[in-house]
C-alpha cells in the first residue's frame, strides 16, 4: 500500500494512505494524511530551502538514510524511522551473494542484489519498477490499490499476493514467500510489535522514512536507497541528478517569472478539528518553491497542528488556492463537511485543485505512488495551478481542478 495515509495532512498522512483500505483502515489513514502533510523535521529546526544538486548532498539532506561504502559491504543506516523517533538506527550490511558473511548477524546482512522483496507501500513499488526491477516484488501490502496497470494486474491474477496490513499482516504467507527482505514505513512505535514477531521469524525488515523527508528532493532521494539493494547504484544516481536537475530549472523559471506570490490553502477537516501541515514540511516547500506563499509557512512543528475548523477558516478567508482537498471530487462534496467552507474566496472563485489526477478503478492514487519520485513534476503542477500560462498550455498530470 502506498504508506499510511497522507491524506488531508498531506505527505505522511496519504502517502502510504494509498495502501489504507475501507472501515477501520479509513482511521488510519486519516491519521496519516494528518501526518502526512507533515513530512517532517525535528521540531524547532529550520528548513533549509537552498538547491543542493549533487547526488551526494542528496545522501547528506536526507535526514533519515545514509549509504557509506568500504572494500567489504555497502552500509546502510535508516535513521528515525517513523514519527518521533529519536536516536534510532537501524544498520543494515549489504554483502554481495558470492561473499563471506561478516558476522552472525543474519537480520543486519542483505545479500545483494535483492531478488525478493514484499513492499508495503505503493512508494516503494514505484522507486522498485523506476529501476527496472518490478519483477523482484513478491507480495505487497494495498494491492488493490496499486495504480500501475501492469503491477496491478499481477495483483489481479495472484501473481503478486496480497499479505495483509498492521496487525492484520498474514504471516504465514510472508514466511511461505521467503523474501529476502520486507520494506516497510513506520508511523509509530506500535508498529514494532509485529515488526518483532517477524523478525523473530527470521524475516529481514527495512524500515523506509522517505515520507518523513521535509525536501522534495531528498524523499526522491530514497531511489538510491533502492539502487544500493540491487546493485544500481548508477542507474539511482543517473535517475536522480535527472530529476534534480529538472527541479532546479522549473523553480528557476518560476522565480525569474517575478510574479505575485498567491496564498495556499491545504487540506480538510476531520470530525471538527483541521489538521494543518507545519512551515518545514514536504507540501510546504513544494508550495514555496511553485511561487506560492502557503498560509502556515512560518510555522515549525514534528507533527502534523491540530486546528478547530473555525481558527482556520478566518486564516482561510486570505487564501487565493485551496489544494490536497482530501478525497473530494465535487465542490459539493467539500460543502457536506461544514457549510460554512463554500463562503471561503478560493470555493467562490473556483481556484480548487485536488492531487487525484491519476486515479485507479480500485483508489489507488499515483500522486502518493510514482508522484514521490516525480517532484519536479508535481512542482511543475503547483506552479502552474497558482501562475497560470507561465508554462504555456502545460495539462496538469497529478492534479485536476474540482468544480
Amino acid at each position: 500500500m502506498v504508506s499510511p495515509a497522507r491524506e488531508n495532512m498531506d505527505d505522511l498522512a496519504f502517502t502510504q494512505v494509498q495502501r489504507i483500505k475501507m472501515g477501520s483502515r479509513a482511521v488510519t489513514i486519516i491519521l496519516l494524511c494528518v501526518i502526512s502533510g507533515i513530512s517532517c523535521n525535528a521540531p524547532g529546526r529550520k528548513k533549509d530551502r537552498s538547491f543542493k544538486a549533487s547526488t551526494d548532498s542528496v545522501t547528506a539532506g536526507a535526514q533519515r538514510f545514509r549509504i557509506e561504502r568500504n572494500d567489504s559491504c555497502t552500509i546502510l543506516t535508516i535513521t528515525d524511522p517513523w514519527q518521533g523517533a529519536e536516536g534510532v538506527n537501524h544498520v543494515f550490511y549489504l554483502v554481495g551473494r558470492d561473499q563471506e558473511p561478516l558476522h552472525n548477524d543474519s537480520l543486519s546482512i542483505i545479500n545483494v542484489p535483492v531478488e525478493k522483496i514484499i513492499c508495503m507501500s505503493s512508494t516503494h513499488v514505484a522507486m522498485i519498477k523506476a529501476l527496472g526491477m518490478e519483477k523482484t516484488i513478491c507480495g505487497i501490502s494495498g494491492t488493490g490499490f496499486i495504480y500501475d496497470s501492469v503491477l496491478a494486474a499481477r495483483a489481479a491474477n495472484g501473481i503478486i499476493p496480497e499479505i495483509g496490513y498492521d496487525a492484520a499482516i498474514n504471516t504465514e504467507l510472508i514466511i511461505s514467500l521467503n523474501p529476502d527482505l520486507m520494506m516497510m514505513y513506520g508511523v509509530g512505535s506500535e508498529s514494532m510489535s509485529y515488526v518483532s514477531r517477524l523478525s523473530g521469524l527470521g524475516i529481514k525488515v527495512v524500515y523506509n522514512a522517505d515520507y518523513l523527508e521535509t525536501d522534495p528532493l531528498a524523499k526522491a532521494g530514497w531511489i538510491r536507497v533502492f539502487g544500493a539493494l540491487y546493485g544500481l547504484e548508477d542507474r539511482a544516481d543517473s535517475i536522480y541528478d535527472s530529476i534534480a536537475s529538472e527541479y532546479a530549472r522549473i523553480r528557476r523559471t518560476v522565480n525569474e517569472s517575478s510574479r505575485r506570490r498567491p496564498s495556499v490553502l491545504l487540506g480538510l477537516p476531520y470530525r471538527d478539528t483541521w489538521y494543518i501541515s507545519p512551515g518545514n514540511s514536504y507540501i510546504s516547500t513544494l508550495i514555496h518553491d511553485a511561487g506560492g506563499e502557503y498560509l502556515w509557512e512560518n510555522t515549525t512543528s514534528g507533527f502534523s497542528m491540530p486546528y478547530s475548523i473555525e481558527s482556520v477558516y478566518i486564516k482561510a478567508l486570505k487564501a487565493d488556492f485551496w489544494l490536497n482537498i482530501g478525497t473530494v471530487s465535487t465542490k459539493g462534496e467539500i460543502e457536506s463537511f461544514d457549510s460554512r467552507l463554500k463562503n471561503l474566496p478560493a470555493y467562490i472563485n473556483g481556484n480548487l485543485y485536488n492531487n487525484t489526477g491519476r486515479m485507479s478503478a480500485g483508489g489507488g492514487n499515483d500522486y502518493w505512488e510514482s508522484g514521490t519520485l516525480n517532484p519536479h513534476i508535481l512542482l511543475k503542477d503547483i506552479a502552474s495551478i497558482l501562475n497560470p500560462g507561465i508554462f504555456g498550455d502545460y495539462s496538469l498530470i497529478y492534479y485536476k481542478k474540482i468544480k
